[in-house]
Parts: C-alpha cells; sequence; structure tokens
C-alpha cells in the first residue's frame, strides 16, 4: 500500500513537471467584446454574513450578481430550498435575487430567523453567496429582583453585580444614579468589562447616593432596581471634612494589602481572535487605593498597538496578531505590598486568505490552475464545489486534477466552463469564494478605428496604437509599406498591447504600417498612415522697440513649417487678445501699428499653431514722447522695473532641498538687487503664493531647502531700485518625500479648567511641519511627587482633559509628534497643575498706620499657602470712598482693588492715589489663579486734608471793548475745605511780558472784572483755588482777541513786498475736511529783502492760516520761467513735477487732486494706492486734469498713495498715508424712540401744573396786572423755595465757612441783571415784598398769608387746610 502512494506521488511531480500553464486571458472592457462574450455568473453584491436586523422594519437581504447570460436567482433556508412564490410576504426584486420580507399584513419577524444562501445561475455555472445567518434583535426586560441594602464597613471592598439580560447584539452597560447622573469612576471607582461596579474601598461619601445599572439595548434602555449602599464608621462622617488629599476626613481607617477582585486567583486566561481588540482587566482592593503596573514575560509590550485605560487597569492591543500571545502580568501595590496575577493569553484566528481564487478565462487545450490558500488557527479544511455542488458529488471531468487547495486544467474544451467554490472554515468562522473558469473560443478581432492617419513632427517621438482582442490571445506583427519582415528593434518597439513606438520619428519613417493579429482561429489586421511634417519655427520674431508717440511701429513675425500643414497666426498684447482695426493691421509676416499712442505700450506675443505643433515668441514696445516737446527724453529713457525672470528649470532632485535656475530678464537700466523666489503648494493654501527666500541679484541657480510631504511650484521675482518685476511663469510641480516630524509642538502647558481636572493643551504644527500624513499627538502625564509610571493618549486635535484629578497637584507633561513616516522628537517634560478650588482661610487683622493725604500702610496677618488651594497669586485688597468729609460732596463708591505679593510672616503694603479728605473702607482676601477666599475684617480710616484740584471752567469773556469778565466754577475735587481763591495775570505782548499781579478771593467768590487799560492789551491768567494746605492745581488762560483785531502773517507781509510770479496751472478749490483747525498767526515785523523762492501764487489769508488733517504734501514748486543768458539765447523746458498731493477720503471712495508742470494732454497719471495690512497694490490710470474720485476702496483701511507719470515712472509724488472712513452704520432716531416720547410728554405735564399753579396764586395775589405774567411766573418759581439764598453771600456759616454746595449755587437767577463787579441786582418786581417783615403786615385781602412767609406754628397750617378744603382750585393749589 505505502509503495502504490509513493508511485502515485512521484508520477504527481513528474506531471508538474512536465506541464505548462498558459498565461491567463484578460479581457477588455470593449463595448464590442462585452455585448458578445459569454460569462458565468458573478455574485456582485451581498449581505453581511452575521446580519441583525430591527423587528419594527421590512427585512432585506441583497443578492446581486452579473453574468452572460443574465443570471436567475434562487434561495436555501437552514440548507433547503426557499419557495418564495408560496410566502405572500417574501418578495424579490426584478433582474436581481434581492429578497424584501415585509409585515404590513401582519407575521413575526422571528419566523424568518435563520440561515440564507442566495444561488445565481446561467448556463455556464452557478454562483453561491455567503450563509447569511439572519437573526432579529431583542431587547429583553431586566428580571424582577427585591435588592436588599448593601451593608459595608468604610475602607473595605465592594462589588456591585450588574448581570444584565442577554440581548442581541449584548447591551452597553453603564451605571448612575436616582437623579439620572452618572457615577464617577475614578482610580477607586471603576466599572468592569463585564458590567459589575468595583470599589477597591468604600468611604462614607459612597453611601450619600443609589446606584443602578443600565443596560442600552438597539432601540431601549434597561435599568435594574437600584442598590443601597450603607457604611459603617467608626466615627462620623462630616461634610465639610472631606478633601482630595485626605478622603477619609481625618478619621482612622484601617489599611489594607492589595487583593484582586477581578480576575481572581493567581493566574487566568483569555482567548482572542486575529485582527480583533483584545482587553485584559485587573482590578484590586486595598486601602490606600493600589496602583496597577502591567508587564509581558519574555518580551515588552508592543508599544504602537497597546492602550492603557481606566487607570491601567484595563490593557487594551488593536489589530492583535500571533505574535501578542503570551503570558501577562497584571500587579497592584501600594505601600502596604504587592501581588501579581497572570493572564494567558491565545491568539485563535478564523481563516484569512493567503491567495484567493480568481476567475480563469482559457481558450480550447490550454492548461490553467485555480488556487484556493488560508491560513488560520486552527489550520483551516479546505473545500472545493462546482456549481454549488461539493466536487467529490459532481459529474467527473477527466481533465481536471485536484490537489488540496489547488485544481489545475489541462488541455480544456468547451463546454466545460463553470463557477467553483472554495471554502475554508475552522471552528471560528469560513470564507467562501467563487471564481468560473470561462473557456473562451474567438478569432482575432481588431478594436481600433480602421485606417487611422498619425501626422508627427520630425524628431519627436511617437506611438502607433493597434488594439486587439482574440482566444486564444493572437501573435502580433507590424509591417511597413506591406513588406519585408515584422518591425521590433532598432528605434522601433512592440508593447504587448500592440502599439509600436518610434522612438525618433525621422523623415524615411513615413508610410503605411500595418498591424497583423493571428491566431489558430485566423488572423485579423490593421492599418496605421504615418506622416512626418517638419517643425515649425519662428525664423524672424518681434523684438524690443521704443517708438516716438504718432508714428508708425512694425513687428515682425515670420514663420517656417511644413507646406502641407496650414498655420495660424496670433497676436496677443500682455497676454490678451489683440483686437486689429484700422490702426492695427497683421499681414502674413507682421503687425502694424499705426498713429501710436501710450495705449498701445506693452509686451506684444506672436504665436504660430497648426494642429500638431506650435511656436511663440515675444518682444516689448515702449512708447515715447515727442521730440519736439521733450528732446531729452527720446535720447534717453527713465529706468523701470526689471521684466520678470523666463524659463524656471528644477534639476538636482533631493529628499529636502532641489535646484532652481532662471534666466533673469531685461534689467531695464537700473541692476537688479536682488531675486525673490515664492513657492505654492497644493494641499493647505492652494493658489496662495509664499515667500520662500530672496538672493542676490548675481545669482541665477540656488539650492531651495523645502519640507517634506510638500508639492511644490516656484515661481521668481526680480527687483532692482524702481521695484519688482512681475512674477514668473511658475515652475513645474514637485514634491518632497514623506519624513516623521522635525518639529515639538509649542506651547504645552497643563492647567485645571475645573478643580477636578488638568487640560493639557499645544499649538498644533504648522502645515509645512506636518511632514507626512495623519499627523497625530502622543501625549504622556503623571504625577509629579508619586514616582509613577507615564500614562498617555493619542490626539489629533491640541488638548487633551484629564478627569477626576486632586486639587492643584503637580503633574510632568511631555508630547511627541508622529505622522504615518514615524515620531518625532520628544519635547522637554515641563510641569503643570490640576485646577484650582475656592481658597478657604481669610487674612487676619487687617489695619492701617501713618495716613497722609493720598497715601495709606497696610499691615495684615498671612494666610496658610495650604489653604489657598492653587497658585497663590495675590492678597488682593478691595478698597472703596464711603465718602468725602467736605459738606455735601456727593462721591462714587466704586470698589477698587489693588494686589499685594508676599510671603513673609509680617506683610505689608503701601496704598496710594487714595483722593484726600475722604472716608475710606477696605478688606482683604486671598487669591489663586482662579478663585478668591473669604474676605478679611473691614477697616475704616480717612485721609487728610490736601490741596485742591484747579478751579473749573475757568473762562474770559469780552463784553465790551475795554474791559474783561472772568469765571470760573468750584474745583471737581476739592480735597479739604476751601480758603478762597488765588488769581495771577499780566500782560503779554508776543515774547514780552508785563509785571506779575495778585487778586485773591473769599470762596464764594467766582467771577471777577478787569478794566482794559487799552484795547489792545492781552492778559495771560493763572487761577489756583486754596486750602490749609496750600494752593492746588493751576490753570492758566489768555484773554481773546478783540472783535476788530487783526493780525499780519509772514504770507501777507512777504506778498506784499515781493514781485508775484507767473500763475501756475489753477488749482481747483478744496473741501476742507470736517477735522480742519485754525490757528492764529503771529504778527511778524515786515522783511527788508524779498525771499530767494518765489512764493506760490495762492497766499492764504491774512488772519488765520487753515491747516487740515487729511493726508497732505506741501511743498513750493518752482515756477516755469524763460531765463537769459548773456553768451546765449536758448529755451530751457521746465522740470516737470508732481506735488501738493491731496486725498479727502469717505467710505469707499476718495478724492484726489494734486498739481503738476506737465503740459495739458501731454502726459498719463497713473495713482499707485498701497493697502498697508497686506500690502495688495491697486492702480488707476487717468488722463483728466485733476481733481479726480476714485472708488471701489475698503472702508476703515489705512492706505498710501502716490502719483507718477505713466511715461516718465521716474517723476512722482511723494508718497502719503491716508485712512478711509468706517463704513456707515445706520443710527437710531431717538425721536422715534418711545421712551422719549414718554419723558417729554410727562416734562410737557410737569410744566403745564406748574403753570396753573403759578396762575392760581397770581390771581390770589392781584400784584401783577396786565402783562404781568411771565414775571409772576418767574418769580413764583424763585421764591416757591423759602431758604433759596440770592446772594452768594448767604452760603457763609455763622463761623465763616464754606458750605459745598451744587455748581448751580452761586450762579445768578434768570432774569436779574449782572454788573462787572458780579452783584446780583434784584429785580423791582420781586416777590421778596411779600416775605416776613418787621412788621408783618398783610395785603388787603390777606390772600399771601400761607403762599410768601414761613409758617410759623402747626396751628395756622391745619387752619388754612381746612379753610381751603371746599374749593377744587385751592386742591390744585395745596399740591404746589
Amino acid at each position: 500500500m505505502l509503495r502504490q502512494g509513493g508511485h502515485a506521488a512521484l508520477t504527481l511531480t513528474l506531471l508538474l513537471l512536465l506541464w505548462r500553464e498558459a498565461t491567463p486571458i484578460e479581457v477588455p472592457q470593449d463595448p464590442k467584446i462585452l455585448q458578445d462574450l459569454k460569462q458565468p455568473p458573478t455574485i456582485i453584491k451581498q449581505s453581511v454574513k452575521d446580519y441583525i436586523v430591527d423587528p419594527r422594519d421590512n427585512i432585506i437581504i441583497e443578492c446581486e450578481a452579473k453574468g452572460n447570460p443574465v443570471p436567475t436567482f434562487s434561495w436555501r433556508r437552514n440548507g433547503k430550498f426557499f419557495n418564495i412564490g408560496k410566502d405572500p410576504r417574501v418578495t424579490m426584486r426584478k433582474r436581481s435575487g434581492t429578497l424584501e420580507i415585509g409585515f404590513r399584513s401582519g407575521g413575526r419577524p422571528e419566523d424568518y430567523e435563520g440561515e440564507y444562501q442566495c444561488y445565481a445561475t446561467n448556463e455556464f455555472g452557478i454562483a453561491l453567496s455567503n450563509w447569511i445567518l439572519l437573526r432579529v434583535s431583542k431587547a429583553p426586560l431586566w428580571p424582577k429582583e427585591v435588592l436588599e441594602p448593601v451593608m459595608v464597613t468604610e475602607g473595605s471592598p465592594l462589588v456591585l453585580p450588574c448581570n444584565p439580560p442577554p440581548g442581541l447584539p449584548p447591551p452597553f452597560t453603564f451605571w448612575m444614579n436616582s437623579s439620572m447622573s452618572p457615577i464617577p469612576l475614578d482610580k477607586r471607582v471603576s466599572m468592569g468589562l463585564n458590567g459589575d461596579l468595583y470599589f477597591s474601598n468604600v468611604l462614607s461619601q459612597d453611601a450619600q447616593t443609589d446606584y443602578s445599572c443600565n443596560a442600552r439595548f438597539t432601540h431601549t434602555i434597561q435599568q435594574k432596581n437600584p442598590f443601597t449602599l450603607r457604611v459603617q464608621t467608626k466615627e462620623q462622617y462630616n461634610d465639610t471634612s472631606f478633601n482630595a488629599s485626605d478622603p477619609l476626613g481625618g478619621r482612622k481607617v484601617a489599611e489594607t494589602t492589595p487583593t484582586f477582585l477581578s480576575p481572581t486567583g493567581r493566574e487566568s486566561s483569555k482567548m482572542v481572535l486575529r485582527d480583533e481588540q483584545l482587553l485584559l482587566e485587573c482590578i484590586a482592593a486595598g486601602l490606600p487605593t493600589p496602583t496597577i503596573k502591567w508587564f509581558k514575560k519574555g518580551g515588552d509590550l508592543p508599544g504602537r498597538k497597546v492602550k492603557f485605560e481606566k487607570y491601567n487597569k484595563t490593557l487594551k492591543i488593536i489589530n492583535v496578531s500571533e505574535e501578542d500571545a503570551g503570558e501577562y502580568v497584571c500587579m497592584a501595590n501600594n505601600h502596604l505590598g504587592s501581588i501579581r496575577h497572570s493572564i494567558f493569553v491565545q491568539v485563535k484566528a478564523a481563516p484569512y486568505w493567503l491567495d484567493r481564487p480568481t476567475d480563469l478565462v482559457l481558450a480550447p487545450d490550454e492548461n490553467g490552475r485555480l488556487v484556493c490558500r488560508a491560513n488560520g488557527n486552527p489550520k483551516p479544511n479546505i473545500q472545493w464545489l462546482v456549481n454549488g455542488q461539493p466536487i467529490e458529488t459532481a459529474p467527473p471531468y477527466p481533465n481536471r486534477l485536484i490537489l488540496e487547495d489547488t485544481i489545475i486544467f489541462r488541455l480544456v474544451q468547451m463546454g466545460s466552463s463553470a463557477v467553483y467554490q472554495c471554502n475554508a472554515s475552522n471552528q471560528h468562522g469560513y470564507l467562501l469564494a467563487n471564481a468560473f473558469v470561462s473557456v473562451l473560443d474567438m478569432p482575432p478581432r481588431m478594436l481600433g478605428p480602421k485606417n487611422q492617419l498619425i501626422k508627427v513632427v520630425e524628431n519627436n517621438r511617437t506611438f502607433l496604437e493597434c488594439p486587439f482582442f482574440g482566444s486564444p490571445l493572437p501573435d502580433l506583427r507590424w509591417f511597413k509599406n506591406g513588406q519585408g519582415s515584422g518591425l521590433d528593434g532598432g528605434h522601433y518597439r512592440v508593447y504587448i498591447n500592440g502599439s509600436l513606438e518610434i522612438k525618433r520619428a525621422r523623415a524615411e519613417d513615413e508610410g503605411t504600417y500595418t498591424c497583423v493579429a493571428s491566431s489558430i482561429l485566423g488572423k485579423a489586421e490593421n492599418q496605421v498612415r504615418l506622416e512626418v511634417k517638419e517643425m515649425m519655427r519662428i525664423v524672424r520674431a518681434p523684438i524690443d522697440v521704443s517708438a516716438i508717440r504718432g508714428t508708425t511701429v512694425q513687428l515682425d513675425c515670420k514663420v517656417k513649417s511644413d507646406p502641407s500643414l496650414p498655420v495660424t497666426v496670433t497676436w496677443t498684447k500682455d497676454d490678451k487678445p489683440l483686437y486689429l482695426g484700422w490702426r492695427l493691421k497683421k499681414d502674413g509676416e507682421s503687425l502694424t501699428i499705426n498713429n501710436v499712442n501710450e495705449g498701445d505700450e506693452g509686451t506684444y506675443t506672436c504665436s504660430a499653431k497648426s494642429e500638431i505643433d506650435h511656436d511663440s515668441a515675444s518682444g516689448r514696445l515702449t512708447v515715447l514722447e515727442e521730440a519736439s516737446l521733450y528732446p531729452t527724453v527720446s535720447s534717453a529713457l527713465p529706468p523701470d522695473r526689471p521684466d520678470p525672470p523666463m524659463e524656471l528649470d528644477l534639476s538636482d532632485p533631493a529628499a529636502r532641498s532641489i535646484r532652481l535656475t532662471w534666466i533673469p530678464g531685461n534689467d531695464n537700466r537700473s541692476p537688479i538687487k536682488e531675486f525673490l523666489v515664492q513657492f505654492q503648494e497644493d494641499r493647505w493654501e492652494p493658489g496662495r503664493w509664499q515667500d520662500l527666500s530672496s538672493y542676490p541679484g548675481d545669482l541665477n541657480s540656488v539650492i531651495l531647502q523645502l519640507a517634506p510631504f510638500v508639492n511644490y511650484q516656484f515661481r521668481v521675482i526680480a527687483v532692482n531700485s524702481v521695484g519688482p518685476s512681475k512674477p514668473s511663469q511658475p515652475s513645474p510641480w514637485y514634491k518632497t518625500s514623506g519624513a516623521a516630524p522635525d518639529a515639538i509642538p509649542r506651547g504645552l502647558r497643563g492647567w485645571g479648567s475645573k478643580k477636578d481636572n488638568m487640560e493639557i493643551s499645544w499649538e498644533p504644527l504648522l502645515d509645512l511641519e506636518r511632514n507626512g500624513p495623519n499627523l497625530h499627538y502622543s501625549v504622556w502625564w503623571r504625577r509629579k511627587d508619586l514616582g509613577e509610571d507615564w500614562s498617555n493618549v493619542t490626539s489629533v486635535g491640541s488638548k487633551h482633559i484629564i478627569q477626576n484629578t486632586e486639587t492643584y497637584v503637580p503633574y510632568e507633561i511631555k508630547i511627541q509628534a508622529r505622522n504615518d513616516f514615524g515620531s518625532g522628537p520628544e519635547s522637554n517634560v515641563v510641569t503643570g497643575f490640576s485646577g484650582e478650588d475656592k481658597p478657604t482661610e481669610a487674612p487676619k487683622d487687617l489695619r492701617v498706620s501713618k495716613v497722609d493725604s493720598t497715601k495709606a500702610n497696610i499691615h495684615w496677618k498671612p494666610v496658610d499657602l495650604n489653604s489657598v488651594l492653587g497658585e497663590f497669586k495675590e492678597y488682593r485688597l478691595y478698597f472703596w470712598r464711603e465718602s468725602s468729609k467736605v459738606p455735601g460732596l456727593v462721591v462714587s463708591k466704586e470698589k477698587k482693588t489693588k494686589g499685594f505679593f508676599s510671603t513673609t510672616a509680617d506683610p505689608s503694603g503701601l496704598l496710594s492715589d487714595l483722593v484726600p479728605f475722604s472716608r475710606y473702607q477696605m478688606f482683604m482676601v486671598a487669591a489663586n489663579s482662579r478663585y478668591e477666599g473669604p474676605p478679611s475684617n473691614t477697616v475704616e480710616f480717612s485721609t487728610r486734608e490736601g490741596v485742591p484740584d484747579a478751579p473749573k471752567l475757568f473762562r474770559i469773556n469780552r463784553r465790551s471793548l475795554d474791559s474783561l469778565y472772568l469765571e470760573w466754577d468750584k474745583p471737581l475735587e476739592p480735597n479739604g475745605v476751601l480758603i478762597g481763591y488765588q488769581l495771577k495775570y499780566r500782560t503779554v505782548n508776543g515774547s514780552r511780558h508785563g509785571r506779575l499781579q495778585l487778586e485773591s478771593f473769599f470762596p464764594n467768590v467766582t467771577e471777577f472784572s478787569l478794566r482794559l487799560p487799552d484795547r489792545s492789551t492781552r492778559y495771560r491768567f493763572y487761577l489756583a483755588a486754596l486750602t490749609q494746605v496750600g494752593s492746588g492745581e493751576v490753570v492758566m488762560e489768555e484773554s481773546p482777541h478783540s472783535a476788530n483785531e487783526v493780525d499780519l502773517t509772514d504770507a501777507s507781509v512777504s506778498s506784499a513786498l515781493t514781485p508775484t510770479a507767473p500763475p501756475l496751472a489753477p488749482l481747483p478749490p478744496t473741501t476742507v475736511a470736517p477735522t480742519t483747525v485754525s490757528t492764529s498767526a503771529p504778527t511778524t515785523p515786515p522783511t527788508t529783502a524779498p525771499p530767494t523762492t518765489p512764493p506760490p501764487t495762492t497766499t492764504p489769508p491774512p488772519t488765520t492760516t487753515t491747516t487740515t488733517t487729511e493726508a497732505t504734501t506741501t511743498s513750493t514748486p518752482p515756477p516755469p520761467a524763460s531765463t537769459r543768458r548773456s553768451d546765449q539765447n536758448v529755451f530751457v523746458a521746465p522740470r516737470l513735477e508732481i506735488w501738493n498731493l491731496t486725498v479727502e477720503p469717505n467710505s469707499n471712495y476718495a478724492n484726489v487732486s494734486w498739481r503738476h508742470t506737465f503740459p495739458p494732454g501731454s502726459s498719463e497719471f497713473v495713482l499707485e494706492f498701497t493697502l498697508d495690512s497686506d500690502k495688495t497694490v491697486k492702480v488707476v490710470s487717468v488722463k483728466q486734469q485733476p481733481p479726480i474720485t476714485v472708488a471701489d476702496l475698503i472702508a476703515g483701511a489705512d492706505y498710501h498713495l502716490r502719483v507718477y507719470s505713466h511715461e516718465l515712472n521716474s517723476i512722482s509724488s511723494k508718497t502719503i498715508p491716508f485712512q478711509t472712513k468706517a463704513a456707515y452704520m445706520d443710527q437710531v432716531d431717538i425721536a422715534t424712540q418711545g421712551w422719549f416720547i414718554g419723558l417729554m410728554c410727562a416734562i410737557a405735564l410737569i410744566i403745564l401744573i406748574l403753570l396753573i399753579v403759578c396762575f392760581i396764586k397770581r390771581s390770589r395775589g392781584g400784584k401783577y396786572p396786565g402783562g404781568g405774567y411771565l414775571a409772576a411766573f418767574t418769580e413764583c418759581l424763585v421764591r416757591d423755595k423759602k431758604d433759596l439764598p440770592l446772594d452768594p453771600v448767604d452760603q457763609k456759616d455763622q463761623d465763616g465757612s464754606f458750605d459745598y454746595h451744587s455748581d448751580e449755587d452761586n450762579k445768578p437767577l434768570q432774569g436779574s441783571q449782572t454788573s462787572l463787579d458780579g452783584n446780583v441786582k434784584e429785580s423791582d418786581d420781586s416777590l421778596v415784598d411779600y416775605g416776613e417783615g418787621g412788621d408783618g403786615q398783610f395785603n388787603e385781602d390777606g390772600s399771601f398769608i400761607g403762599q410768601y412767609t414761613v409758617k410759623k406754628d402747626k396751628d395756622e397750617t391745619e387752619g388754612n387746610e381746612s379753610s381751603e378744603a371746599t374749593s377744587p382750585v385751592n386742591a390744585i393749589y395745596s399740591l404746589a
């Protein structure tokens, strides 16, 4: 038996050595081929293997296939034929195998659970889908149970079981309390992989809530009855005693060594499938809470795939592979000891492909094979099927040999097409693949167009295409002109797809080429005619030329090309189409421009193009001024900006550099100082050109240093003394290869946004620092003072938040950038802090000492820095002005703060900038970066008297030609008791000053009159207020001009003594902006000699010189003049200038004006606006004379403007800055506001009531006959308040001190006459006559007894009221 087996193996080996496999045929996707090509079915779409459906929706099981003829479909359910026609709920889509199961008419989705398989059939075979396991999702209810309260001793471990009901798919579990808030999870409290809630040690505060396990299914959440936790303590728990650093609040609880809650015992095992996720868990009990660490025996943990979660309690490895199997050890330790647990991990694998079978197209009598190789753990079993039937039970086929995972086909024949299935399976899963074997018999066919004509330029490479197909695959040969052997070799090359390459076409290569495809079934041929044409070139190109305005210019463009090709010649100017007309004419070899003007200046490009070739050349036309007007211009052009560099070339590529070479353009009579290289990239900011570097003007080939993983394009700008050139044409694109990041993220910091977290933030790398795709950041952190292992996380953002930290503890932090090419350098370790809490202690014994008028020394006892619960920032003093010691002065009680940083045992500080003669209060708090602590004791103190502020509203009026009247108001802050005012004054006349005179006033005097000895005398006054401490701040004013006073300015004097020059071109009047300021010009004596430079013809007004704040440049230009020399009589051309540029800006436009000496119509002016924010330039060309209006400006933007001549660029104005106004904003009309209308109505009503009351009083008194209503009303208002004084002197108290009332107290009464010495004269018609006098006399009707006398006693008042109660008019009067 053994001998027979060895003989069979030897025979098989010899067979494989002698067997020759044919190359499988690739079928082209040509519609002509595909419509005639017969093929077995192929599954192209199907549902997933494990298919869970929602019971509320219809069930759709997908199955789509292609083939020729179109396949038909059938289904198997649980291995048996599924008769779709007998079930009215099941339908199949047309031309598809997809099933739809509906439940509108009833039925249960659970009745259709099972394993489904789709069969797609045509006459050439049967293709199968995967076995689709259909299941309906389930969300079962939690079983009813009564949970007894859980009793546990403080410090003991605890496990609260969850045990959710099994669902499909399995539920997601989480724990919440009765207020639907998640249970906080931290190092001590955690949820296991099975959903149970673990307490490493129980604290008293854990009993403050209930615990409920929740299971979230696909469409619902189920909740378990809550656990009630009761904690037994030896000492009573106090809420205020808890803090993060001492969770036991100082109570004594027995400490315990670590023990494992999950898993239990010393070792356990875990099985995981390849490519899935491995989760290992270790939860330990103990007090203090143990720390978990992980190791792997015999090797290191896989760094890139491993992650630690839940405070190192969970080890997660993603995309598990066979190398991850082994023994993993978790260690739990606290300061009492440590324990270990070993987890033995086995990695199994469902089958996965090594070599998946693919479709095989063969010709008759060819050989082929199907290979199905898969791997797994355990090793999968390979089973072959043909058309859905096991190959062992299928009809025999002698030309087929099965060798485990390979099927060999020998000398296949027509009619043997079929679909083969390979099923690789083990206990963890299966793979099913369809691969058809199609035996195709098709004679050669040509797929390209017939008799194609190809034209090619001489010396260029060309390809002649000849697509073909046939089965068996035909042989292809090329022939030229129908004779000779096949073309292959030399400068010919034939490709497998039928293309013929001619490496360099020559005239002798012209002719007819024939491609012939032949096989045993026949042959097919096609012809391609090749014509080789002469290369086109411009033999006489346009050149740079200068022409005088009004002349004729001819630009040449002579083209030489193949005579058989029609050539089209087009002209462009500055890369824009050129429109021909009567001035611009084009003939066969040139472009003629008649009557040249300034608009014709530019770069002209001649482009010649045929159907297969093109060429172009350019020349620049410069237009000059007429020689008769400017004889010097035609002979010497001014310098201009350089032409752009040309022909950019890239060479010497390297990983991070490349050489850029260019040809400099014409420097236009000014040497090139530097070249600026710019770049753009197409990934982050496409289309935005950025500066790369600059190089000296004598270089034209440089090495550019580049960043990795960037697609660059470059351009070059030349710069000379005039300015930069236009950018060159861009270079080809160049992409650098990727690399790991070089940069370290900047700005790494850790800080707490809450008291129990720490935010780690950093600045992301710049776009050009990424160096590769998939940029992310690895962040590590650990407690600085515990020496624990690093925790880490990977983030694509710029922030990571660590939750459940202790309050204000230090952490060490570091970061590293990574991309798909590797890891960058790690940052230095920085120290961050978790969040801060409110300080708990207040500064004590706050007191003051050494208080003067503006300063006070303060002292306090410090707080314990540990009570600050954060970074100690300062002792923050809150102080406010409670009141002023000046009677009647109202002050602001706004609180102010001042910080004092001190860590000494006896801190103190200086509080300054206090207001003198005031009462203050203050208290102090300790502050960290986020919070303030409780306040200290409040302290009151008073500042001493100081010198007063300056008197308010010091003003000088000239009421007549020979006197001055001075007025002022009391100081805003008297800073003490005012004892008077001091006025000093002297005469002034230019730089000469008179003798200083002094006047002193009582504190209630606020006016002074001065008689002038001469109407032209000018005075300067100095006024100050006085307290007992001294004189306060001085305010200075000068007397105003009299109405007929006139000053002669320098300009007026000089214009009177100097001959007037010939006038320049008239300047239109300029509208003065609203910000114009007029300043008086001093009088100067006449000059004895005329100035050397003639002044401008327009002189300023004699009295004032107007200075505008708008952007202007003012200079006096030299006027044009005819000059004669003694030896020769010649005309000297005026010097050309532009000056006096002014701008009147609005929001989005500006009015621009300037002056110049150009003859009218001789020049075009260019206005160059430069936007300051991004340096963009706006150019406006104008021919009209100024002023002009320029639109399309940006509102609220800063600009720089200059004006220069278009023809003579070097003649330019000065550059001036200006700013456009902000955009117009709609403003609310106050007159339409409801609150304003209501206020006005209320005021009108009050005035009306006062009028009625005053008229009633007048009618009862009878003192004002006829037209005395106004006087009655006025005096009624004035004397209604019995205690209102009429004389300012009345404001003195009996002791002579000054009572500080409002500013209106000292003003004269309206209607009274005020003399120059400040006395108020009583009106002749005064109600004072009716006040209480020495005799106490009354009017004849006694009507003024109650109105204008002080009521002496209560009896009189009551009597008056009772007598007037019956009159409605008296009732109104009584309201007054």
